[in-house]
This record gives structure tokens, sequence and C-alpha cells, in this order.
């Protein structure tokens, strides 16, 4: 009911100030409306896509449907705020139709430099120094790729870039924390065809994210074993060696297990940690930050995490982002005694190919020894 009225509410303000032109603008306004709306419905009615969403579908329908409907509620109260404006003026019609027009103005080179800003790649360089690290593990490079979110819709010369960027980057280790796919288990065949011939000396692992439980994560989890992409840590644990030395690595669930009702993929920290042996340094792939407070009160060194994408519009010199706004553990580094926390923008975008501030990043952590802390690479 209320997103009923919501919808009224917004479409009828732009519906008014359109009115200017003619009924033919009113009448693309309606259609427009209505071209956006029933999609809405349908995903609602049937809890997503009765049928599989191609590409074209996704360009024409989905992705129009959210450029419209992050502008409605900003465009819409644009124009009403010019109406009461312009009411002082005698004016209100003319002054909702400049503020409504210098809104969708704005908005739409928002939208052109956000997606400019989504084709953008970048090599992110850091190192890592845990105080307990064995000096065999010394310079161990880990690669870490975050919400991919491919589909139909994902460039496959994008998904190129990412798989030359971890190759040159040479990598000990590739970590990849979850949200392979959108919203489809179908999609794990293009993600494993494009990224599953990646190799790396200590292994290449993967763990779930919570748009993988989304797209059903049975069908996922039976995809990624057929495929051979990497190896799965569910909940789970494994002990890396050099000579007489070792750490271990550990692979959450996601929260979003409890959401559907999946235990299987629920996250169970204590059962992960049960699977390493005590007392060696522990590296964990948590998608979800909001693992990372139990995580650290169990004496894990490094966590890699992403899901926040940093809202896909950040202000890092502020260490501020979309994402900030409603987490605690939103982007970048963090430290909590001796436990480190690294939250990755993401390789992908959900939504909308858009960012601003926070770049499509592949990311390299180099493990140092040392007192515990997070930084960039120097230059050399």
């Amino acid at each position: 009911m209320r997103l009923g009225l919501y919808f009224i509410a917004c479409w009828s303000v732009i519906g008014v100030l359109a009115a200017r032109w003619g009924w033919a603008a009113v009448a693309i306004v309606v259609a427009l409306a209505i071209y956006t709306i029933v999609p809405l419905v349908v995903f609602l009615r049937y809890a997503g896509w009765p049928r599989y969403p191609g590409k074209w579908f996704r360009l024409l329908v989905v992705r129009v449907f959210w450029y419209v409907q992050l502008a409605l509620p900003l465009t819409a109260a644009a124009g009403l705020l010019g109406i009461l404006i312009g009411a002082l003026a005698r004016a209100p019609l003319d002054e909702g139709r400049i503020g409504a027009g210098i809104m969708a103005a704005f908005l739409a080179v928002m939208f052109v430099a956000g997606y400019v800003g989504s084709r953008r790649l970048v090599r992110n360089e850091m190192e890592a120094w845990l105080p307990n690290l064995p000096a065999e593990f010394e310079g161990t490079r880990i690669a870490q790729i975050s919400d991919l979110h491919v589909g139909p819709h994902t460039p496959r010369r994008f998904l190129a870039r990412v798989r030359v960027a971890l190759v040159d980057g040479r990598p000990d280790l590739i970590a990849i924390t979850g949200d392979l796919v959108d919203d489809r288990w179908e999609d794990v065949a293009t993600f494993a065809r494009e990224l599953g011939p990646l190799r790396a000396p200590l292994g290449v692992f993967v763990i779930a994210g919570n748009h993988d439980v989304y797209s059903d994560w049975e069908a996922v989890e039976r995809e990624l074993a057929t495929r051979e992409v990497g190896t799965l840590l569910l909940n789970d644990a494994v002990v890396l060696r050099r000579g007489d030395a070792a750490i271990a690595l550990l692979g959450t669930g996601d929260p979003a297990g409890r959401q559907v009702g999946s235990p299987r993929v629920s996250p169970d920290v204590a059962r992960a940690l049960a699977a390493r042996p005590a007392g060696i340094p522990t590296v964990a792939l948590a998608h979800n930050p909001a693992l990372w407070p139990q995580l650290a009160a169990a004496g894990v060194d490094l966590t890699l995490s992403g899901h926040t994408h940093w809202g896909q519009f950040a202000i890092p010199r502020l260490r501020w982002s979309l994402a900030s706004v409603f987490l605690e553990h939103a982007m970048g580094a963090y430290r909590e005694g001796d436990s480190l926390l690294y939250i990755t923008p993401g390789t992908g975008v959900w939504g909308l190919p858009f960012r601003i501030g926070a770049a499509s990043e592949v990311s390299f952590i180099t493990l140092r020894r040392g007192s515990a802390g997070i930084e960039p690479t120097p230059r050399r």
C-alpha cells in the first residue's frame, strides 16, 4: 500500500510538470511509469524472475528500472520544491520544471560519470604485518577479488582484464571472497569459463557471498564442484605449508544463509576454527565484514572481506562511503588488537554500472612479519 502511494505521489508530480507540453508528454510519463513498475510487481510476485533474465532483458528492463528508480524520488522532490518556491512568485509550475530539470541533468551527469568509473580496474598493493607470521611465509602474496556479480550483462572483456591482472600479479594464493554471480546459478558457467583456469602455487580458494546464496546455493555449489573452480571453503579451513612452517586459511559461510533458512551455508565460525590446528597464524575469508568481530575475538590474524562495494560511491580521503551510513566496518583497513580486516570495494558492480571513488579492484596483500598493521605497499 505504502509503495503504491509512493509511486503515485512521485509520478503525479512529474506528470503535472510534463502537462505543459501536452497529452503526448503525459502519455510518455505514464508509459515510463508502467514500464518500470510492472517488472517490480513481477519480481515481488515471484520472489525473483520466473525465467532466466537474459542480456537484453537486463539491459532494457532491469537497468532502465534501476536508473529510473534512483532518479524518480530525487527528480520528483526537486520538482515539488520548485513548485513550493515558485508559488511565492506565482509561477509554481515553471519553477517546478526548472527544479526537476536541474536535478535530472545533474543525475544524468552522475550516471555517465559512474558508468565510466565502473569500467576502471585498479590494482591495489598492500602489506599486512602479522606478529606471528613464520619466516617461511614472509613475502607471501595473496590476490583478492570479490563481488564480481557475474551475469549475462557482465562484459566478457572486463572479466578478461580481471584474469590478466591476477596472472600478471603473480600471487602465491588467490582468494575469491563471494558474490561470484549476481542472482542466478546458471551464471556460474560464465564465471568458470572466464576465471576457472586461474592457478596459484598455494591454491585458489572460493567462499560464498549473499548473492550466491540468493541464487540457490545448492545449485551454485553443485556447479562450482562440477566445473572445478578453485577450492570451496564453507565453514572450513585448510593448512598451508612451506617446509616445517604452516598457516591456516579459513573460509566462512554467509549470514544470508540464515535469511533463506539454509543452515549449511550460514556462518559457523566455531566450526571453521575447529578445522585448523591451534596456535598457527590464520587468514580468514569472510564475505560479510560483520563476521570480523567474532573472528578477531578468536585470534584470527587477517580477515579479507567484500560485500559493501564501498557503496559504489566513496570519498576515500575522508574514509566515507555510502556504505558507511549503514555499516560500522564499511571500507578499507581496520585493526582490533593484533587482528586486521581489509574490505575491498569489490571487482564487479551490483544494480547499475556505477562507481565513483570506489574503483573496481584487484587487491594484492603481501604478508610481512612485524607489529600488526595494514598499509599500502611503499613505492620503490
